[in-house]
This record gives C-alpha cells, sequence and structure tokens, in this order.
C-alpha cells in the first residue's frame, strides 16, 4: 500500500512531514489517478507540479505527461524525489520557492499544493497563460474560491478568481486520504484560464477595489470604500469630507447601500471604472 511505502520511504531518510507547513503526502492512489484523469494529461502536455513531496503525484504525471516540472521547497524531500525518480527523462526537478521565481513555460499545473501558500500561489498562476489548473486546496478555501455573488463563501477570492477564470470545485477529498492527516477535509479544484470576460479601465484599480470592499464585509460600501480609501488610492491624501464627497458622487447609486458579498465581479468592474474616471478627471 502505498500509506506504508510513504512511511518507509520517510522513516529510510529519517523525515518527520510537518503539517504546519503543509507537507501532508497524498496516499490513496485512487485519488491520485483521478487528479491526473480531471486534469486529462497527454503527452503533449507541459505539467507544472507544485509540492510534490516525496513523488507520489509525480509518479503518476510522469506516465502520461510529455514533461513535468516540479517545484520542491524542501530541500531534504527533493533529495528524496530525485533518489526516487530522478532518471526520468521527462522529469525536471526544481529545488526552490515557486513564490520566489519566475514561472516556466507550463500548459498544465496539477497539484497536491501545501495550503500555506495557497491564496498567494492562486494569484500567482492566474497571472500566467496556460490551459488547465487541477489543485487540492483546504476545502474551505476551495468553497470561497468557486463561490457565487450572495453566498456566504463570496469574497475577495472568489470575485478575483472569476475574474480570470472559470472553477470548479470537483471532488471533497477526507483526511484519511494523507500522511500525515491534517485536521481538515480536503477538496480538488479544476480551473480553465480565460481572458476576463469583461473589460475594466484598470485591472490594478479593479483589484484594489475588491480587496478594500472586503476589508469591512460587514459594511456597506459606501462606508468601506471610505474607510478603506488608502488602498484604492495608496498616494492620494484626502481629508476625511473629501473622501465621503469621492465616494458618493463616484459609486453608482445602485452599488451604494449594498455589502461585498451582494456585488458580482462584472459589478465590481463598474464601481472601479466608475472610481477610475472620477480620479483621471481630478488631474490625480
Amino acid at each position: 500500500m502505498l500509506r506504508e511505502k510513504t512511511k518507509d520511504t520517510l522513516k529510510k531518510h529519517g523525515i518527520r512531514l510537518s503539517k504546519k507547513s503543509g507537507q501532508s503526502q497524498l496516499i490513496d492512489e485512487r485519488i491520485l489517478k483521478r487528479i491526473v484523469e480531471f486534469g486529462d494529461v497527454s503527452t503533449d502536455d507541459v505539467v507544472l507540479e507544485v509540492g510534490p513531496g516525496i513523488g507520489n503525484l509525480t509518479n503518476f504525471l510522469v506516465e502520461r505527461a510529455g514533461k513535468v516540472i516540479a517545484v520542491e521547497s524542501d530541500e531534504r524531500l527533493t533529495r528524496i524525489l530525485k533518489e526516487r525518480l530522478g532518471e526520468r527523462p521527462n522529469l525536471k526537478i526544481v529545488n526552490g520557492d515557486i513564490l520566489e521565481f519566475s514561472l516556466p513555460e507550463f500548459d498544465k499545473v496539477i497539484a497536491n499544493i501545501p495550503y500555506s501558500i495557497s491564496s498567494p500561489l492562486t494569484f500567482k498562476l492566474l497571472e500566467w497563460d496556460f490551459d488547465l489548473g487541477v489543485l487540492m486546496y483546504q476545502k474551505e478555501f476551495a468553497q470561497r474560491l468557486v463561490a457565487s455573488p450572495g453566498s456566504s463563501d463570496y469574497s475577495r477570492l472568489s470575485a478575483n478568481v472569476a475574474y480570470r477564470a472559470e472553477a470548479e470545485l470537483l471532488e471533497e477529498v477526507p483526511p484519511g486520504s494523507f500522511l500525515p492527516q491534517p485536521a481538515v477535509w480536503s477538496a480538488i479544484v479544476r480551473f480553465k484560464v480565460r481572458e476576463p470576460s469583461f473589460e475594466v479601465r484598470s485591472e490594478d484599480l479593479f483589484f484594489r477595489t475588491v480587496l478594500a470592499a472586503f476589508q469591512h464585509r460587514r459594511q456597506k460600501i459606501r462606508n468601506g470604500l471610505i474607510n478603506s480609501f488608502e488602498v484604492l488610492f495608496p498616494d492620494v491624501e484626502f481629508s476625511g469630507d473629501k473622501k465621503r464627497s469621492f465616494i458618493d458622487e463616484t459609486v453608482p447609486r445602485e452599488f451604494l447601500d449594498l455589502r461585498p458579498e451582494s456585488i458580482s465581479p462584472e459589478e465590481f468592474g463598474k464601481i472601479s471604472d466608475s472610481l477610475d474616471k472620477k480620479f483621471q478627471d481630478f488631474g490625480c
């Protein structure tokens, strides 16, 4: 069984995995195979795998992909990966922090990622041009990632991801499928990066508008944007009265009394466009 093989491999190298660092290894072969199937991996694909650990998923990926680029930050696990699979001609193993360097060229990203980097990694990936992603996340994070406006899980993450990709939650995975066993359930999410479904005048301001709104998710948009005005326009010094008048005169009236969870990504785009136009008219 893969569970025992994983235990033996780690014991042989004197390694105790850190749940805090998200080093839980996926040990359910059925789920590992389904992840590869969800990614529709073929010999035409260059696959990026983030956090391969000792290579349980990598082993299945190299059987199907044209090339696999496995990026592992833990040098000890990198050595095990090289020992187990380093002779495979279609596998490139990189020891390093995926958040610290430019991404390589790839078609698909398929991985059981360290949950501690879920948010920054997702946003970094969405800035890249690739075909498909199949990633394992903590269940709660996955639910927020795919949430729709009006739901309790809808968040800054949901709005930003929806702007750049189509995401779907495919399968929930119990803690017992991992070693060591995490305290939470996990979930597999598939997403396809695409051109934004709507245009905005400034992408940077769009993302800052979403951030400013959800920093005060219990407040109405009017108050939230006033209270996070420095997030919207970090280099502008307005008095409190000027901030209030700017927001009141700029944000379309139908949105002023709504809370962030009720506003769709497209509507956030309308808000940010209004803010950008007014800001340019001010000559700031």
